[in-house]
């Protein structure tokens, strides 16, 4: 028997995500969830959905499907009502998937009491809680942790990760990303909060938005930040993408030390002249650097077919016969691998990938760098919340 799921949020990235969700196997029944019900109606009126959508599951707000008798949400709504949704969610007895960040606003005693809650509300309610950072299903992050469960890097040295984009960057004009977010009523509402934070003096940094840069080593050595020294430069431009925020930098650059003794940098930088989001770790046997493993006999050179995991055949099946071949879908094709691994953890009542506890460790090492690049540099101590469970 499988799983009934909510989709909370309908727009440019939710959308990319329902069909794969309504595609899966394990899933019997699946319910919509936005603001705006022309969003909604873009799949309820599609012929592939009537299988699994009855009207009877169109939602208007988070409220009333959290009132719903839905197994489980996938909330992909905007950055700062992550948090706050996830766990209204859990506590209403649904399982939560949510995209990333955790949390994002600009203070970051907010986001590390975000990640406390979370990680409390998880544990209390016994709901299964996954964070969909796009980062660790890349075929090299996949590449490098069956590496590493075979021993193959030897001891760990050194990782490095870092998210290069420009807030102006033609690819993803980030600028244009947050207008568009603050158009509509929820986006209102956001630019009263930020001018809040502005009035109370609270400093924003890029740090803010970590996961796609830590999560890939730290998922690999299987470690997490102890301690952290970070530095910030300030922007450069006045540009409204950093003035409602009150950035106090554009880019920041952190030193960690991990709990498996080596050391990691980690750069997130909003004003550079390159696109990037990548990862490279060193051990003493091997090393991996741009898409190519290195060790004493020689370096391989992996396609990305090479480099990730299989998806269960019925389980690319049905996402082919839904999206087409592209069905893997964006950010390194990463999307199917995320919906499969949330439905699949639901189904069978286990814990999945980047659980509350992996995920407050991604973003609690970004936001006690931003402490120390407030603080011009001083080493602070990471907070953790210890493996969860097994």
């Amino acid at each position: 028997m499988g799983i009934s799921i909510g989709l909370v949020g309908l727009g440019a990235f939710g959308s990319g995500f329902a069909d794969l969700f309504r595609a899966h196997p394990l899933v019997d029944r699946v319910g919509l969830c936005d603001l705006e019900p022309e969003r909604i109606d873009r799949f309820a009126k599609k012929d592939s959905w009537r299988d699994k959508f009855n009207e009877r599951d169109r939602y208007g707000s988070l409220e009333e499907v959290c009132r719903s008798d839905l197994d489980a949400l996938a909330i992909i709504t905007q950055h700062w009502l992550h948090a706050p949704q996830s766990i209204a969610a859990m506590q209403a007895g649904k399982h939560v998937y949510s995209a990333v960040p955790v949390l994002s606003v600009p203070d970051a005693q907010e986001i590390l009491d975000a990640c406390d809650r979370l990680v409390e509300t998880c544990r209390r309610t016994g709901m299964l809680y996954m964070l969909g950072e796009t980062t660790y299903y890349h075929p090299q992050a996949m590449y490098c942790r069956r590496r590493a469960r075979q021993a193959d890097f030897g001891q760990f040295t050194y990782a490095e990760g870092e998210y290069f984009h420009a807030f102006d960057s033609p690819g993803c004009d980030l600028g244009e990303v947050h207008r568009h977010r603050t158009t509509g009523r929820a986006g209102q509402q956001w630019l009263r909060r930020l001018a809040d934070y502005a009035a109370r003096g609270v400093a924003d940094g890029p740090m803010h938005y970590p996961t796609h840069s830590t999560s890939g080593p730290m998922s690999v050595m299987n470690a997490h930040a102890v301690k952290v020294c970070c530095w910030g430069q300030p922007p450069a431009t006045d540009d409204t993408y950093f003035r409602d925020r009150g950035s106090a930098f554009a880019n920041e650059t952190a030193l960690f030390l991990m709990s498996n003794g080596s050391t990691m940098r980690i750069c997130e930088h909003r004003e550079c002249s390159i696109g990037r989001e990548t990862f490279r770790i060193y051990g003493t046997k091997a090393s991996f650097e741009g898409d190519c493993w290195k060790g004493f006999a020689g370096a391989e050179h992996p396609t990305a077919e090479q480099m990730r995991d299989p998806l269960p055949p019925e389980v690319a099946e049905a996402f082919r016969g839904a999206c087409g071949e592209g069905f893997l879908g964006g950010h390194g094709g990463s999307h199917a691998y995320l919906v499969h691994e949330f439905v699949d953890a639901v189904a069978r009542q286990r814990t999945p990938a980047v659980n509350a506890w992996e995920a407050a460790r991604y973003t609690a090492a970004g936001a006690t760098a931003h402490q120390s690049a407030l603080r011009d540099g001083e080493i602070l101590d990471v907070p953790d919340w210890g493996d969860g469970p097994n």
